[in-house]
């Protein structure tokens, strides 16, 4: 059985600009945002990766078609291939009458209630009802799926479902929140032989969305809402939280079964509707760090407050040891960490795709282990790994080379070269662009389209910050460790490892001199475990490296500048590499130089006969 799973819709960012006011800043409040496909064949995942790789439009929303299209192609398959086709959104009538009737019971004028009801009328006809959904999907594809065989997944049943088929497939209890799915923010329940159970007094609306408050305060602080939120995590390390916390004071109630409300319900059609009790709590907003580190300190301890509340809660309902933490929510790396270690649970999970990246893989997993088929089946397989998306073979790298002739010099390096030389570079305060195999999947760069540096530098975060990235100076740097040295480094408490750089780790005492670049001002780092299974060449590199360092980290981010998505196809590394402080970048098997950085013959233009020219492999 093949499942397409597809996120994107072609006309929601007009539909919100028009209805909703979504331009500018407030583009990214949209439905459909991390637009994507996914391909499931006979359960297995073969392919994944977000449209902004391909069209090279950050969060875009728009129908993933460039990603469908890719998808097929790397399996060999066409659009009469395909046995079901899974959205992860489930915008039914039902929805729409509650909706509806969520609208007319909000305290606010009747003309008001009339002009949000007719946008949202706008919204379910123009872009996510079911019959626009199919229709999108023909007129973007030229294939019109037979109805029958389309699977409207409930939002938050395919974030459920993405990190179940991340974590192999185990009975699992869940905690999902995000911004807002159709109409709720965030829901618990567990997942036993693939079948979800909802426990529906736990359930959160939109309107006390934890989400959605913290993309308030992401836009109260002057950043972007809904792609900004790491920022505020950033920040909340220069302060401590006040005490009492205004958050917790003032603004969230919490109640029985992991419910919270807030002191006036979000209204989601005015995001700067809260902005005024901020300031009263605060202080008016003052554009320095101080003010910013110390609202992001409170909302980083209230997140924590929050979502702790909401395990407990689940705590008490469930007898599995398992939790999978998945949603926008769960990419706040610095909550995960003390969400797990107060908990009873035995492990918690959460995926490279929890954010909307990952829901079009979610989706074909909820289509096929639900189909009539697949019923009684015994559901188990082990975990995938993030490098899902589009590889470009040696050819197609040195295609795209002789496009730079003139900008670029290169040399082609065995397997082994590669290794010793990228790590004797690394010993130096160089920064190094690192491009192999497939694109990784989500929004963090795990090693495969990643900018490489060496942390015993303390100022080159600073380096990367200024001169790479183009970003905010007090933005911290991930470090890659090996799975086996992890906990010598880093306080992992009950975390074994921490493959997909979701959770944070104090640094031990005794390191903190060792690898200052990539120590946080409050002595932690969001950390990646990397192994040889999954990784061999970056653990090859690094285990070189710290032979010639004794420093056991490096430091990884993702390869991209500020506003741009991660880079995909050799063309857009090398781009990348010409328009900032890179100093080298190894593009496969080549070792690149800026042209005008070349002082003497250390590198030069390989030749490659014109028969080994042969484009993209799928």
């Amino acid at each position: 059985m093949i499942v397409l799973g597809c996120n994107g819709f072609t006309r929601v960012s007009e539909i919100f600009a028009e209805h909703f006011g979504a331009v500018g800043t407030e583009r990214h409040y949209l439905l459909g945002h991390d637009a994507g496909a996914a391909l499931l064949v006979d359960g297995e995942l073969v392919a994944a990766v977000e449209e902004e790789r391909l069209n090279r439009e950050k969060k875009t929303s728009d129908f993933p078609v460039n990603a469908v299209t890719w998808c097929l192609e790397h399996a060999g398959l066409t659009f009469s291939d395909i046995d079901l086709v899974a959205v992860p959104w489930d915008f039914s009538t039902e929805v729409l009458d509650g909706m509806l009737s969520d609208i007319t019971s909000t305290p606010m004028a009747p003309s008001a209630k009339l002009h949000l009801m007719r946008n949202i009328g706008e919204l379910f006809t123009g872009a996510v009802g079911r019959d626009a959904i199919l229709a999108d999907f023909a007129a973007r594809t030229g294939f019109a799926p037979d109805p029958e065989k389309v699977v409207f997944v409930p939002h938050h049943l395919a974030h459920a479902m993405t990190g179940y088929r991340m974590a192999g497939m185990k009975d699992a209890a869940f905690l999902i929140s995000d911004g807002r799915a159709e109409r709720f923010s965030s829901l618990t329940g567990e997942i036993r032989d693939g079948r979800i159970r909802v426990f529906d007094e736990s359930t959160i609306g939109a309107e006390y969305s934890i989400g959605l408050l913290f993309a308030a305060i992401t836009r109260y602080l002057g950043f972007v809402p809904n792609n900004d939120e790491y920022k505020v995590m950033g920040l909340s390390g220069f302060a401590e939280p006040p005490s009492p916390n205004p958050f917790l004071e003032h603004i969230v109630e919490l109640h029985e079964d992991g419910r919270y409300t807030f002191c006036r319900p979000l209204e989601t059609h005015n995001p700067r509707s809260l902005e005024p009790l901020f300031e009263q709590h605060f202080g008016p907003v003052q554009d320095t760090l101080e003010y910013k580190a110390r609202v992001a300190a409170a909302a980083q301890e209230m997140l924590t407050v929050v979502t702790s509340h909401q395990l407990r809660a689940l705590e008490a309902k469930t007898d599995l040891d398992h939790l999978l933490f998945e949603g926008g929510v769960a990419l706040n790396c610095l909550n995960n960490t003390p969400l797990f270690e107060g908990s009873r649970f035995a492990d918690m999970d959460v995926s490279f795709g929890a954010s909307d990246t990952g829901i079009a893989i979610g989706a074909a997993v909820h289509a096929w282990v639900n189909h009539p088929d697949n019923t009684g089946r015994q559901m188990s397989a082990p975990p995938v790994t993030p490098y899902l998306g589009p590889e470009y073979d040696d050819s197609a790298i040195e295609q795209a080379l002789r496009d730079f002739d003139g900008r670029v010099v290169w040399r082609r390096l065995t397997d082994d070269e590669v290794v010793a030389q990228v790590a004797e570079l690394l010993t130096e305060k160089v920064v190094i662009g690192w491009y192999e195999g497939r694109t990784e999947h989500g929004p963090r760069a795990l090693g495969h389209r990643s900018i490489l540096a060496n942390p015993k530098f303390a100022d080159i975060k600073d380096i990367i910050n200024t001169k790479v990235k183009h970003r905010e100076p007090f933005r911290p740097f991930a470090p890659i460790v090996l799975e086996s040295d992890a906990p010598k480094i880093f306080e992992m408490g009950r975390k074994a490892r921490s493959p997909y750089m979701t959770f944070v780790f104090p640094v031990r005492p005794e390191f903190r001199d060792v690898i200052p670049g990539a120590v946080h001002v409050d002595g932690t780092s969001r950390v990646q475990t990397i192994n040889d299974q999954h990784t061999p060449r970056l653990a090859a590199l690094l285990r070189r490296f710290t032979a010639l360092t004794d420093v056991p980290c490096l430091i990884n981010t993702s390869f991209n500048v500020a506003g741009e998505p991660i880079v995909c196809t050799p063309a857009d590394a090398l781009n990348c590499f010409l328009g900032t402080e890179i100093d080298h970048l190894m593009l496969g098997n080549c070792l690149v130089t800026k042209a005008e950085a070349v002082t003497g013959p250390n590198l030069t233009r390989t030749p490659v006969a014109p028969e080994h020219i042969a484009g993209v492999r799928p």
